[in-house]
């Protein structure tokens, strides 16, 4: 099993810089791909951005692309979503997902492992 607690949510103001951090343990070693996703208010959860493993390459949803930074710390077990020029719209509870395939997949429903959420509120 692998356990992920995400931290660093909170509320900003609009243009404003959050970052969120999800920490996993347990059988980190089984773990190939990290994401990011968020769900919204009435909305399904939505693939923000994923990071993988070995060569840390990045991907990003159109909507976050040139604002938000994932990145990893291997030593740590740890995973970041820097998020600048934050907006409204943005507004979402965000989830830690992890995966234990190597291919990314933008679809929940292909992650094994979630953290409990951590709220982002972005008023205007």
């Amino acid at each position: 099993q692998v356990q992920l607690v995400e931290s660093g949510g909170g509320l900003v103001q609009a243009g404003g810089s959050l970052r969120l951090s999800c920490a996993a343990s347990g059988r980190t070693f089984s773990i190939y791909i990290m994401g990011w996703f968020r769900q919204a208010p009435g909305k399904e959860r939505e693939f923000v951005s994923a990071i993988t493993r070995s060569v840390s390459s990045t991907y990003y949803a159109d909507s976050v692309k040139g604002r938000f930074t994932i990145s990893r710390d291997n030593a740590k077990n740890t995973v970041y979503l820097q998020m600048n020029s934050l907006k409204p719209e943005d507004t979402a509870v965000y989830y830690c997902a992890a995966r234990s395939r190597a291919t990314v997949r933008y679809d929940p429903d292909e992650y094994n492992y979630w953290g409990q959420g951590t709220q982002v509120t972005v008023s205007s």
